[in-house]
């Protein structure tokens, strides 16, 4: 559990971990307010320090549209899924903001990069004024920047994945399978990043933020349209090489039945004569004949030879 807080002084903007801290500050001079893993008791104490109502775990998971987004005459309440990695696994969870004049309170179940630069920034730089607004806009913009990182990584994953498949010619079942890794990966963040481009344009529309403000909003809004152009171009390749592997796999195994099927042309011929000449006639005119064991073998392999120049004229072979 981690409580941090921003907040306005005469000599400019300081920070406060952990309820204790936070619990001396006037709730006039905060400006953010983060809670990662809040218990009751935290929740308790910030709704009843800054009059808010914060959102239940059900509430900020809630998938429809309506719910990610809405605002009021006094406040501006938002859920915005983030992407995390944790024991080898992707998946997202849930943030949730709450803006109220110039107070964003934030609340969170994980641990965010973008969220620990954001705090980082402002224990190291000590700015002179911010508002709710911008922490707001500064986290969405070290969003991108996070995420424009982590599309870079991914393109780097499947040019490698690719480099597997079509220079080295792996073909094992790995190569299929972090394909389909990749793909689920690239979905994920094509939603992800979906949602928060319906969030800035959103905010945009929005009457609560400050008109010169929306210059950046719309750069915001461009920098988000280009990862999810990036990120359509990656599907592609991903279903390009799903495609190749498929192909590979289709030639390999037609290469092995093409294998089996002259091996087995190539052994009819012998096969049929040493049927004839296992056959228990009394009238067979070989069988006294003392050269009739040498012709059969002969016979076996010019039937054999013949099939097989056969097939390396018609270039089968």
């Amino acid at each position: 559990m981690m409580m941090f807080c921003v907040y306005k002084t005469d000599i400019g903007l300081l920070t406060a971990y952990g309820e204790e801290e936070v619990r001396h500050v006037a709730g006039e001079d905060v400006i953010w307010v983060d809670m990662l893993n809040p218990t009751a008791d935290d929740k308790a104490f910030v709704e009843s320090k800054f009059q808010v109502e914060l959102f239940t775990r059900q509430e900020a998971e809630e998938i429809e549209s309506s719910s990610k987004f809405a605002e009021s005459a006094a406040e501006i309440n938002a859920n915005l899924n983030y992407i995390y990695h944790r024991n080898g696994q992707y998946g997202v969870d849930p943030v949730s903001f709450i803006l109220k004049s110039n107070l964003l309170i934030t609340q969170r179940n994980i641990e965010l990069r973008s969220f620990d630069e954001v705090a980082r920034s402002f224990r190291t730089n000590r700015r002179q004024q911010a508002s709710g607004h911008n922490v707001f806009l500064i986290l969405l913009e070290m969003r991108i920047d996070i995420e424009a990182d982590f599309l870079e990584d991914l393109s780097k994953q499947i040019y490698a994945t690719s480099k597997r498949l079509t220079i080295e010619k792996t073909l094992d079942e790995d190569v299929l399978i972090e394909i389909s890794k990749l793909q689920e990966l690239t979905m994920l963040f094509r939603e992800s990043t979906s949602e928060m481009q319906r969030l800035i344009s959103a905010i945009l529309k929005s009457a609560y933020f400050p008109k010169d403000e929306y210059d950046k909003i719309r750069i915001m809004i461009k920098d988000v349209g280009s990862l999810l152009e990036h990120t359509a171009f990656n599907f592609e390749r991903l279903e390009y090489l799903q495609n190749t592997f498929l192909g590979l796999v289709d030639m390999e195994q037609n290469r092995i039945i093409k294998i089996f099927t002259v091996v087995t042309v190539f052994f009819m011929p012998p096969t049929l004569i040493a049927s004839l000449y296992g056959m228990n006639f009394a009238h067979m005119p070989e069988l006294q004949w003392s050269g009739g064991y040498p012709f059969a073998l002969m016979l076996m392999v010019l039937s054999s030879a013949g099939t097989l120049y056969y097939f390396k004229k018609q270039k089968w072979l």
